[in-house]
């Protein structure tokens, strides 16, 4: 994909009070330009033809065979690791190992343990899996139910044979995506090893998040799909194609989403919001409220697709009779927010914490006379990914989850906001929330499939 300057922001920001200049990189919130619909003034791209179920298939597991070939064995290597164990229960998944098999597998059946061993000397990792049966290609069959009843100690006698120094388990107090061995298979599994090996036992904690959070290139090739799918879909929520004014509630475009992801063969990871913000009103208005002329429109939208997720928050504006775009004083609010994001992706650097970063953006936006918030996560296998936090919608200042450092080759979902005080509105103060997915290379920041930077219009009949 051809990454190009957005141009169409610069009219925006003109429309933005008078504020100081965000300091660090432009370069680095560069995004490629949308292309409105010719039928309406809107963000919509055409929705791309979508993969059959056997075609994304095939593209998953030639991703599978490189991630476990390539990653596996740098993480493993990385962090001085030279056995991983993992554990999963059928309906008790490990958010690794649900990510680790192929197309035709699925699921994880009965109990599956696989197993990596790094021999050393520049050998390949080996990858078993302690199962009747193997797991496709990836991981070859190690275990013999009637040569050996019993599964964990089969597990014990591999793990004997290859005398690792450090043996790796999934086992985490601090977040979910390295604390899939559950307490009874944790149980098992040391009263099948020996004092000698059980001691050896380190967390999984650095592998599993590595594994999660990287995003190697032949994904990044796909990913754009992916999300331009989502802002299609989102674009076609947000026109005329389903919101007829003054008869359309909020409820019934959610449930399009939900119907619309569904007739395209996709999962939804999140029951789709969409709001209603009004003049005169306080709050966000949602569920049976009908959308009337005037009226802004969010909505936060995710869809799960080649087992990649999308995370994404468009603004909308119905236009009343005579307007042809959003009132200045909500444009300038747009413009405000995409000024969040500039403060946000310039501050992105290698090697620092959630929390580092999320001081570094806020200082930057408030520098520049901006109203921030700012809760951004990461984005990949998950909606709410493994790594980094930088900040939580209610919580502006540092935070455990904030504790863990920068990567590069990394997905994002560049989530906040900006208030600001509408003229036209009588100075009510609006939230502007946006969320788009992007990807840090280490040195900059790309969205995936550009930002909104413009609403999406409604015309009013």
């Amino acid at each position: 994909m051809t990454w190009k300057t957005l141009t169409a922001a610069a009219a925006l920001l003109a429309l933005a009070p008078a504020l100081a200049p965000i300091p660090g990189p432009a370069a680095r919130a560069q995004t490629p330009e949308y292309r409105p619909d010719q039928g309406e003034a809107s963000m919509t791209p055409a929705l791309p033809p979508t993969l059959s179920p056997r075609q994304q298939a095939a593209i998953e597991d030639r991703w599978l065979a490189r991630r476990l070939d390539t990653l596996v064995p740098t993480l493993m290597r990385d962090h001085g690791i030279d056995m991983w164990v993992l554990v999963a229960r059928e309906y008790m998944e490990d958010p690794v190992v649900s990510t680790m098999l192929n197309a035709t597998s699925l699921r994880a059946r009965r109990r599956t343990i696989l197993l990596f061993h790094d021999p050393g000397d520049g050998q390949p990792v080996e990858r078993l899996t302690v199962s009747r049966y193997d797991l496709g290609d990836y991981f070859k069959a190690a275990w013999d139910p009637d040569s050996q009843p019993d599964q964990w100690q089969r597990l014990a006698a591999l793990i004997a044979a290859r005398d690792p120094d450090k043996i790796a388990l999934n086992v985490s107090p601090l977040t979910a995506f390295a604390d899939g061995l559950t307490h009874s298979q944790h149980q098992g599994l040391l009263a099948a090893l020996p004092a000698r090996l059980a001691e050896r036992i380190v967390p999984g904690f650095p592998l599993a998040i590595g594994w999660l959070e990287t995003r190697i290139a032949e994904e990044m090739a796909y990913y754009p799909h992916v999300v331009r799918t989502a802002h299609a879909i989102i674009g076609e929520g947000l026109s005329r194609a389903v919101i007829t004014p003054d008869e359309t509630s909020a409820a019934d475009v959610q449930w399009w989403y939900r119907q619309r992801i569904a007739r395209l063969g996709l999962d939804a990871w999140f029951h789709p919001s969409v709001a209603v913000i009004r003049r005169g009103e306080p709050d966000m208005l949602r569920g049976d409220v009908v959308i009337r002329p005037g009226d802004m429109l969010w909505t936060d939208f995710g869809i799960v697709y080649l087992g990649l997720n999308t995370d994404t928050q468009h603004l909308g504006y119905v236009l009343r009779p005579g307007e042809t775009e959003a009132p200045a004083g909500l444009r300038a609010g747009l413009a405000a927010a995409n000024r969040v994001q500039d403060a946000l992706t310039a501050s992105f650097r290698l090697g620092d914490t959630g929390n580092e970063i999320l001081a570094r953006a806020r200082a930057r936006a408030i520098d520049a006379g901006l109203e921030p918030s700012i809760y951004s996560h990461p984005i990949g296998f998950h909606g709410h990914g493994a790594g980094a936090s930088i900040g939580f919608w209610d919580n502006q200042g540092p935070a455990p989850k904030g504790e863990y450092r920068l990567r590069a080759d990394t997905a994002w979902s560049i989530e906040l906001n900006a208030t600001l005080a509408v003229p036209e509105w009588d100075g009510q103060r609006v939230e502007f929330r946006l969320e788009e997915d992007a990807f840090f290379d280490g040195e900059t920041v790309r969205y995936i499939d550009g930002r909104q930077t413009r609403f999406h219009l409604i015309a009013p009949f």
